[in-house]
């Protein structure tokens, strides 16, 4: 066999998950572990190995790690890296619903609206309803159905499901079916997807059409990747088994992940998914990367103590062998303002004694409404910081209004885009006029654009009207033949925009006319820059001429992270959920309180309280060389002082890896007055400090905890065991202490230093 020189920089697993490329493979990939190098070199040996790259589909959850990794590979085999499919699971189905679309009723040129056309969509659906729009929220009846679409149940199916109409009426909300029917019929009319659909529509598309088209991909696309299965929902696994399921065919299907470090749930991701996926494929052959190369010896042991109280999860124990870093530090406040300083003071510190840069600075949070103290404190200290999660540059309305002018020009039946823009600038063609037109159109079954020839409006509003379709429909036909970047020009110049945004001299102003301006550039940038692209039979074409369609679809499914510019030297500030995929050198995992971290929402259910804890988990392990968790004993929230206990996970650390164990919190019981924590920390010599001496103990091995068992614990002191869990040698006991008033303790029996007294 030809030697290969990247594969002598893989350890032994790695090379293992590397080279093993036929049959069912899942590689359990710890953090810090080198998936990504993995996934990248598993592609380049294949491709080493004979198969052609025309014949390999790897899925990704966001642009970056498929550019990414398209990058890495391309330094390691070169141009013929871009034969390889590469994208997230919406990029790439969009790009085959393009080239399919018509067989499911949709022009090649469908819009895609994001969740605020979608949104939009669904409050004229409501009122048009005359349903109460405060129980009928947009956000409520948005999720019910982007829900229903993740379970692959359609409109139809949704009426017909007498369980499904049974919980609307409990819920009172029965009339979500009936508008979840409505919608679908209104996005189709407009030759439009929301994001949901373009996975939905996929699996319509390959079921519906089995022999002409699922057959197509499925001879096309023989080695499937997928990166981050833990994230996968249960529409795209059932996608996934259409592509590899088909007779005679052997499953080349390779899932990338780590059920640890799953934390989308809210989204629909499904953690059985890649739990159970060994019962799906009975000869799966599983690798196992536990090596972690980003984080220090106490980082990686605290990682593995807190992912130990989850009972349900692929055993792995990751480790590392950067022996010489720092404990983790804990820093106790006596409220939030008080947290917020000495993080910026620790912040400090990590400048000047350890010489770490802004950007290699990360303060981690479980709400976005936790970062006002944060960006308080960092503006008095003159610290320059970003703020992840905020408005993106594609949301504000100036721009918005740019793209629905481009988006109603290349389909005219966009009816999100037609209200958003048709009296804009102002044409004499008020909101009345335009609800009177689009009724007039549902009552006749025509579109709206139809609708406009029938006359039904008088006076300025329906010569108005006129000419706006005239307007729209020059400028569709200049683009059928133009780049983006020449039809955006001339639609800012037709239209008035031009005009509109140069005329307002105001600061807003002048601010709105550099994003249009900006916007601009952009097009022009994405015209002038080649790229490689696959035409429907997977040949490389390289593209110079590059379409509105196009562009508008490289833009809809760009992500937060997408959307961001990592340039400038900042203290960056998220929640945890936006920090997942990155590292930094030195990370503050802050508001770690009962109710806060974890969520309140999760507290009455072990499973949302098992995903809270993956979620610390994904947290501290972006930490490369220090970590810092902080929590305050009082907050303000909703406008008054709250007193909560400190996060369960503070002590699931474990006090062998935290560098000040006088700030662990050890009292988790519930005070009498919960001022008295608030108080005694004023105190020399708190008692919370020296309570793991009160008693004298010889600790029992775990064979000897039993249910029932009376124990004595070096600071809890007198309890009892309620129940033991978990597989042999990583048992937890819930024990029931006489110090607690409420709440049971979860201690790991293997950890455990309590003595049996019976």
């Amino acid at each position: 066999m030809k030697t290969i020189s990247f594969l002598d920089e893989l350890n032994e697993v790695q090379y293992k998950a590397v080279t093993t490329i036929d049959g069912p493979v899942m590689v359990i990939a710890g953090p810090g572990s080198g998936k990504t190098r993995v996934l990248t070199y598993r592609i380049a040996y294949m491709m080493e190995q004979g198969i052609n790259p025309h014949n390999i589909l790897t899925l990704t959850f966001t642009n970056k790690a498929a550019r990414e990794m398209k990058e890495r590979l391309e330094k390691v085999v070169g141009p013929s890296s871009k034969f390889v499919w590469a994208g997230t699971f919406h990029s790439i189905f969009a790009k085959i619903l393009r080239i399919e679309a018509e067989k499911i009723g949709f022009p090649s040129s469908f819009t895609i609206y994001d969740t605020d056309d979608a949104k939009s969509m669904l409050s004229h659906i409501i009122n048009e309803l005359n349903l109460d729009n405060k129980i009928y929220s947009t956000n409520l009846v948005y999720n019910r159905i982007s829900s229903a679409k993740s379970l692959l149940i359609s409109p139809t199916a949704y009426l017909q499901d007498t369980s499904l109409m049974e919980q609307d009426k409990y819920k009172r909300v029965p009339y979500i079916g009936q508008i979840y029917s409505l919608y679908a019929q209104r996005c189709k009319n407009a030759g439009a997807m929301d994001f949901d659909d373009l996975l939905f529509n996929t699996f319509i598309l390959f079921h519906r059409n089995p022999d002409n088209v699922l057959e197509k991909y499925q001879q096309k696309f023989k080695y499937l990747l997928v990166d981050e299965f833990q994230d996968t929902n249960f529409m795209q696994y059932a996608i996934l088994k259409k592509l590899i399921t088909f007779p005679g065919s052997q499953i080349n299907l390779c899932i990338v992940g780590d059920d640890a470090q799953s934390i989308y749930a809210f989204r629909g991701a499904t953690i059985e998914n890649i739990l159970d996926f060994s019962k799906d494929f009975p000869h799966l052959k599983t690798f196992k990367l536990e090596q972690n190369y980003r984080s220090g010896k106490f980082i990686v042991n605290a990682a593995n103590n807190v992912i130990n109280y989850n009972i349900r999860q692929i055993k792995k124990e990751i480790w590392t062998d950067q022996s010489d870093s720092p404990k983790i530090g804990v820093v106790r406040a006596l409220t939030d303002s008080e947290e917020s300083r000495k993080v910026v003071d620790a912040i400090f510190e990590h400048k000047n004694r350890k010489h770490i840069t802004n950007s290699e600075i990360a303060i981690l949070y479980r709400t976005n409404a936790q970062s006002r103290s944060f960006e308080e404190q960092l503006r008095r200290a003159n610290i320059p910081y970003k703020v992840y999660g905020g408005m993106s540059f594609f949301q504000r309305k100036e721009i918005k209004d740019m793209l629905a002018y481009f988006r109603l020009v290349v389909n005219q039946k966009d009816e999100e885009a037609f209200r958003r823009i048709v009296n804009f600038p102002k044409r004499g063609i008020g909101d009345m006029s335009i609800d009177k037109l689009l009724t007039h159109a549902l009552d006749t079954g025509k579109t709206f654009w139809e609708a406009i020839d029938d006359q039904i409006l008088s006076g300025k509003a329906q010569s108005s009207l006129v000419d706006f379709k005239k307007l729209i429909s020059a400028l569709h036909q200049y683009s059928l033949n133009n780049d983006a970047d020449a039809v955006a020009d001339m639609v800012y110049q037709k239209s008035g925009l031009s005009s509109h945004f140069k005329g307002d001299k105001s600061v807003e102003g002048v601010g709105r006319l550099e994003n249009v301006e900006a916007l601009m550039d952009a097009i022009r940038d994405y015209v002038e820059n080649d790229e490689v692209v696959m035409d429907e039979d997977g040949e490389m074409i390289i593209e110079k001429s590059r379409t509105m369609v196009d562009y508008l679809q490289n833009i809809s499914l760009l992500t937060d992270f997408d959307n961001e510019n990592g340039d400038g030297d900042h203290v960056n500030l998220m929640s945890v959920h936006s920090a997942k995929g990155l590292e930094f050198d030195s990370v503050f995992v802050v508001g770690l309180e009962e109710k806060l971290f974890p969520s309140f929402l999760s507290l009455q259910s072990e499973e949302q309280i098992n995903e809270e804890r993956r979620l610390f988990y994904v947290a501290i392990t972006r930490a490369r060389k220090l970590l810092t968790l902080t929590y305050a004993t009082s907050r303000m929230q909703y406008g008054k002082v709250v007193y909560n206990k400190p996060s369960r996970f503070l002590e699931e650390v474990g006090e062998e890896n935290i560098a000040n164990p006088v700030n662990q919190p050890r009292n988790l019981m519930m005070d009498s007055d919960p001022r008295a924590r608030v108080l005694g920390s004023f105190t020399k010599s708190p008692k919370v400090n020296t309570a793991q001496s009160l008693y004298e103990i010889v600790p029992s091995p775990p064979s000897a905890f039993k249910v029932g068992s009376q124990v004595l614990h070096p600071r809890f002191g007198h309890g009892v065991i309620k129940s033991i869990d978990g597989a042999a040698g990583n048992l937890i006991a819930i024990v029931h202490f006489d110090s607690f008033r409420e709440d049971d303790k979860r201690i790991m029996l293997k950890f455990a230093k309590m003595q049996v007294l019976n």
